[in-house]
């Protein structure tokens, strides 16, 4: 049941476990899908949930044709799986059984929850085995992990996940993160602090199955010819509107900008669970002719809307390594963010845009002021040494070779085993 790869490798066969596909601000996971497949690999997409969310992308469309939804028939399509697995292999199910009750003892998620999770195993049990998948791969450290954990207790594929960030590092013990690793395969980190992080809950003996693969971009978002970075005062803010994000700080920025009549347009691509208060901030300070909200657009609109900007603003406090930053540099557009997690790894102070001190309103004035000052010709510069730098580290093909290589190789033996 394997797979030959584009370089003559054989690889197993291999599925995807997503809680949530397709999803709009998870394009960087379908993209190595695909990648994968341009490799000669058979993907098979597997889900918790997402058959019938509104998704504005013609690709997510197609996407979602092609994934099995595990909760599609809602609980009670879990019940037979379920029997089944205690009928068949009793002994199994109770291993998987204690393990789900023991990873609840520290979750902040009641222990019914965990045992909906064994459920899920169960029905992609029946799935794997039908289709001969040979490992399963989940991305986000949380729910969906935990699910492929429990499966491979049931005497399933083994597994692996990558871990994003930010959300796995600020509570790693309530998601039961030192045991997902311990029992996988390998872990892949999307940069070194995401490793370092990973290093943190795992014994040494198990580091040798940490791995760093860059999300990545495919060459067609950033083919042909482009304009470079536009002289005019708007900047633009790609991501959800919640906390981590720090657009309630952007919008202080902004405030602080006017006051000092330095014009300022600011566009914040996106939706979230923060939208009203983030309004109401605008309407406040008087900023509803300087900021607009788009709410969710497509990938194209979020191409355009870069595009039509000068530079790329993202404050955050909190992440893993956006790939909105990668897309900016890619389409040469100078950044502006935080050394916060990975993102000093690819973006450099006065080199591809400029950083601050996460949380800093008097840094992050300054750095915007620089770079609505700078001139159009230092903007092509930054853009130009943006865009080189993204295209070496982050080719989603250069990384799902990797990938691939991972899925192939045996699992590593802990040291002192």
């Amino acid at each position: 049941m394997s797979e030959h790869t584009a370089d003559g490798t054989t690889t197993r066969r291999v599925a995807y476990l997503i809680n949530q596909y397709p999803k709009v601000s998870h394009t960087f996971i379908r993209r190595e899908i695909l990648a994968l497949e341009r490799r000669g690999l058979a993907i098979t997409r597997f889900a918790i949930r997402g058959w019938s969310d509104p998704v504005v992308d013609e690709t997510d469309q197609l996407e979602r044709a092609r994934t099995r939804y595990v909760l599609r028939e809602g609980l009670v399509g879990l019940v037979r799986p379920t029997l089944q697995a205690l009928c068949t292999q009793p002994r199994r199910f109770l291993e998987a059984l204690v393990l789900a009750w023991r990873t609840s003892r520290g979750s902040d998620r009641p222990l019914l929850y965990h045992l909906v999770y064994l459920a899920e195993a169960c029905r992609l049990l029946d799935w794997c085995r039908e289709l001969g998948i040979e490992h399963l791969h989940s991305h986000f450290g949380t729910n969906s992990t935990a699910v492929a954990m429990l499966l491979r207790a049931l005497g399933g594929p083994r597994y692996s996940f990558t871990v994003h960030g930010p959300e796995e590092f600020d509570r790693p013990e309530a998601l039961s993160l030192p045991q997902k690793i311990e029992r996988s395969a390998f872990v892949v980190a999307i940069s070194s602090f995401g490793r370092s992080q990973l290093y943190r809950w795992t014994p040494a003996a198990h580091w040798a199955k940490v791995e760093v693969v860059h999300c990545g971009l495919e060459r067609d978002f950033y083919a042909g010819p482009q304009n470079g970075p536009q002289d005019v005062p708007r900047l633009v803010c790609v991501g959800r509107l919640c906390e981590q994000k720090a657009q309630h700080l952007l919008v202080r920025a902004a405030e602080r900008l006017r006051r000092d009549g330095i014009p300022c347009q600011l566009v914040l691509a996106g939706d979230g669970e923060m939208r009203g208060e983030i309004e109401a901030m605008v309407r406040a300070a008087g900023l509803e002719a300087h900021v607009r909200i788009t709410g969710w657009i497509s990938s194209a609109q979020v191409r355009d809307e870069i595009l039509a900007a000068r530079a790329l603003v993202l404050p955050s406090f909190a992440e893993g390594l956006p790939v909105v930053l990668m897309e900016a540099m890619a389409l040469r557009r100078p950044v502006v963010s935080t050394y916060v997690a990975g993102i000093p790894e690819l973006v450099r102070d006065a080199q591809e845009g400029w950083l601050c001190i996460a949380g800093d309103l008097d840094a992050l004035v300054a750095a915007l002021r620089e770079c609505l000052a700078a001139p159009a010709s230092e903007l092509s510069r930054i853009g130009e040494a943006a865009h080189r730098r993204v295209v070496e580290r982050h080719d989603i093909d250069r990384e799902a070779a990797k990938l691939a290589a991972l899925f192939a190789r045996p699992e590593p033996v802990p040291l002192g085993a």
